[in-house]
């Protein structure tokens, strides 16, 4: 599994921001070969105030499948509303996903 990430910097202007994060959303939405979406509102840092304010992360099962949903006509027109937002205000990155149930190591007596 893949993942597209965008990673939204905290916005000077939050109504503008939300307006345009919605338009964007709905674009995406249209995008073929989705198979999960998760979005994720940025509570704080350990390390102080966060740059990042939401992250939207958009799931495929490969990365051929990803790159036919942004190169489609739902994921031009996307990344034209994306480009709304203004240069320098979010990253994008592919990932890599690996998953499994649990995520704790058990511990060994000696």
């Amino acid at each position: 599994m893949v993942k597209f990430m965008i990673l939204f910097r905290k916005p000077t202007d939050q109504v503008r921001f939300e307006d345009n994060y919605n338009n964007f959303l709905a674009l995406v939405e249209r995008m073929p070969h989705i198979t999960r979406r998760q979005v994720i509102s940025i509570l704080g840092s350990p390390l102080g105030t966060p740059s990042f304010y939401r992250i939207l992360e958009v799931y495929f099962s490969d990365y051929p499948a990803l790159n036919a949903a942004l190169n489609s006509p739902a994921g031009q027109e996307a990344g034209g509303e994306l480009l709304k937002f203004g240069s320098g205000t979010f990253d994008m990155l592919f990932a890599e996903v690996y998953e499994e149930a649990g995520g704790s190591t058990p511990m060994t007596m000696e």
